[in-house]
């Protein structure tokens, strides 16, 4: 019986992964193909990557993409992280009635949000382009960055900002050598969903942008009505940018612990020897 468990779940296992990643791995596959066909495998060429690459269009897509998703990511994140450490330090039921405040961009529909954002920039007069773009994404990042942070700072004592001041720390010192340090995971965390929900949007940047701006999403968009393999070679670039950014983000703790490890391995080998000497 329950070796038959361990089939079942294994046989589940193998049929969630092949259900996430078989489309991926199609597109990727395709994104090669050499001739125009979507289901057929003609060859092995890198034909639709240089045209791709000599698509002017294309590449101001991806340029856009880009540019604006990490200064989205780089201003939410450091907004959002402010925002909630001075959250944090609020009373009970302002930071609790903050907090549900905060969670409504990310439980609102995004077609609500973009036809908001699309008549309060109306509203103001702003002409619609790579600004908008830019607020809007900023605008409906801070709230994940906020979420990612705010429970790495309930896990903080409340008392340790109050000790590093006693100790002859400015509030600065205390705030970026003791408190950051602490919430980093989180800050990395929240960088990561802001970059991914950024570089990826779609409803939201079709209603706010304008003058030529485009995103990546925007630009499959318009070619999905047509037969296009170019998509594909798009969309592994598309894949190939986020997994490397998520192999950097998984990497760099991994290697900052191993080099701490170490690095304490190495002093307790220094504190043996000369311990022996004497």
């Amino acid at each position: 019986m329950k070796e038959s468990k361990k089939i079942l779940s294994k046989i589940y296992m193998v049929l969630i992964l092949a259900f996430f990643y078989l489309p991926i791995l199609y597109t990727v596959v395709f994104s090669f193909n050499a001739g125009r066909s979507l289901t057929r495998f003609d060859g092995f060429s890198l034909r639709w990557y240089e045209r791709m690459f000599s698509d002017s269009n294309m590449m101001s897509a991806v340029f856009y993409t880009i540019v604006i998703a990490l200064l989205a990511t780089v201003i939410s994140t450091v907004v959002g992280t402010i925002a909630a450490i001075g959250l944090s330090n609020c009373r009970k039921l302002v930071r609790g009635t903050m907090e549900q405040v905060n969670n409504l961009p990310i439980s609102n529909p995004d077609i609500v949000t973009a036809i908001g954002l699309l008549m309060f920039f109306s509203m103001l007069g702003v002409k619609k382009g790579f600004t908008t773009m830019l607020l809007a994404h900023v605008m409906f990042c801070i709230p994940y960055v906020m979420l990612s942070v705010m429970p790495k700072l309930r896990s903080l004592d409340p008392n340790l900002a109050d000790a590093a001041l006693d100790l002859g720390a400015t509030p600065w010192q205390a705030l970026t050598k003791v408190i950051v340090p602490q919430i980093m995971p989180g800050i990395i965390s929240g960088a990561l969903v802001a970059f991914t929900m950024s570089f990826d949007d779609f409803i939201i940047s079709y209603f706010v942008t304008g003058n030529g701006v485009n995103n990546i999403s925007i630009l499959v968009y318009t070619m999905s009505k047509r037969v296009n393999p170019s998509i594909n070679a798009l969309s592994t670039l598309i894949i190939g940018i986020i997994t490397i950014v998520l192999v950097i983000v998984n990497v760099i703790p991994m290697l900052k612990d191993w080099s701490e490890k170490k690095a304490k391995e190495k002093a307790r080998e220094a504190e043996k020897t000369e311990t022996a000497i004497k």
